[in-house]
């Protein structure tokens, strides 16, 4: 009889595990890329595109290129510099720099150039190509084209904190530089302010 008892409670036991550690398993849902999802109030993909598409599509709109193709006749070429992030958290730069990139060359409006670090590797391979490739599929070192403007910013923030309180706040700031005589065409500036409450705040 104390056998059977604990033989019960053995297959008992196991079958309450098997039923927590099914409850326990991970969950992932598919969601559009575009679909705003904020989870712990920190800078994220939906920030990166908004910030970006917004700051961009201001650049744009300004006086600094219908100038300069009254000036030249052609469209400005464009870089992208550095930008800082002087943040309280980990941001991925690389992401906001090429959610501008996309906006800037989708825009028909601008042309634009590799980055330094871009074109490094470009003209490994033309030196590559020097070497080894056939003559008239080589491409000629001293054939690229200078840029007119550079691209420049930095992402900062504020964070007061009260309890379980937060309040994030996000200052980006951009500026396109003329590379000929370093005027400032253009300073752009967007702001996100986030609340946040949550039992336990961390960084």
């Amino acid at each position: 009889m104390a056998l059977g008892k604990f033989r019960f409670s053995i297959v008992l036991i196991s079958l309450l595990s098997i039923l927590f550690l099914s409850g326990c398993g991970t969950v992932v849902n598919r969601i559009e890329s575009e679909e705003v999802v904020d989870l712990s109030g920190a800078w994220n993909d939906t920030d990166s595109r908004l910030v970006s598409e917004e700051m961009i599509t201001d650049a744009l709109n300004r006086p600094w290129i219908t100038d300069f193709r009254s000036r030249t006749g052609k469209m400005p070429v464009v870089i992208v510099g550095d930008v800082r992030n002087l943040s309280h958290e980990h941001i991925n730069i690389k992401t906001f720099v090429n959610d501008m990139e996309r906006a800037l060359i989708n825009s028909g409006r601008v042309e634009f150039v590799a980055s330094s670090t871009e074109r490094s590797q470009i003209r490994e391979e033309r030196a590559d190509q020097d070497l080894h490739a056939r003559a008239d599929t080589r491409k000629a070192m001293g054939q690229e084209i200078g840029a007119d403007y550079m691209l420049k910013g930095t992402i900062n923030t504020i964070i007061d904190q009260a309890s379980k309180k937060q309040v994030r706040y996000y200052q980006v700031d951009l500026t396109m530089i003329s590379l000929a005589d370093n005027r400032k065409v253009w300073v752009g500036q967007k702001k996100i302010k986030k609340f946040i409450k949550r039992p336990t705040l961390r960084y």
